[in-house]
């Protein structure tokens, strides 16, 4: 596989969200998408430099904080139609697309907000599961993975929520 230029990456965002009755949000992805069509995942999608390059600086130098956060609200807003918290960061991780473009991608897990669920055209479903219920589903390969992980976490903090307002 030849890969252009190795030191561009595409940058990805996850959101693992997750509701007060500790059930876990993912979507199935359309037939037509190029990576991972028909596969259950989590709502997430690419940074763009319009997430941040319209926005005010956020230092003297000339950069933003935040950016990746910006992202992961948008695209949970057009990929979900859904408010969260404020989103934890679980992990990264790294593919090499069928295009051949490098990847980096940076799950997340935050509680629901608000708003009611309505689908863009990249998925075709949605379901709110329990851990158990993960073994019924063809997720993308780690993302049942990253949900008992936040499961995990979420128990060890003595309850189902972790809400940082």
């Amino acid at each position: 596989m030849e890969i252009k230029d190795r030191e561009l990456h595409r940058i990805t965002v996850t959101a693992i969200i997750y509701n007060k009755e500790g059930k876990y949000l993912i979507t199935k992805r359309s037939p037509h998408k190029k990576s991972f069509p028909n596969l259950w995942t989590v709502p997430g999608g690419g940074m763009e430099v319009d997430d941040y390059i319209n926005t005010p600086v956020t230092t003297k130098a000339g950069q933003w904080y935040y950016a990746v956060e910006t992202t992961l609200r948008r695209e949970v807003r057009e990929e979900v139609n859904l408010e969260i918290e404020k989103p934890k960061y679980l992990l990264d991780l790294v593919f090499i697309s069928p295009q051949g473009q490098p990847c980096i991608v940076l799950s997340y897990y935050a509680e629901y907000k608000s708003g009611e669920i309505k689908l863009d055209d990249d998925s075709v479903d949605y379901k709110w599961i329990s851990v158990e219920e993960i073994k019924n589903y063809e997720l993308i390969d780690g993302i049942g993975e990253e949900i008992e992980m936040v499961d995990k976490i979420l128990k060890d903090n003595g309850n189902t929520l972790h809400t940082t307002r």
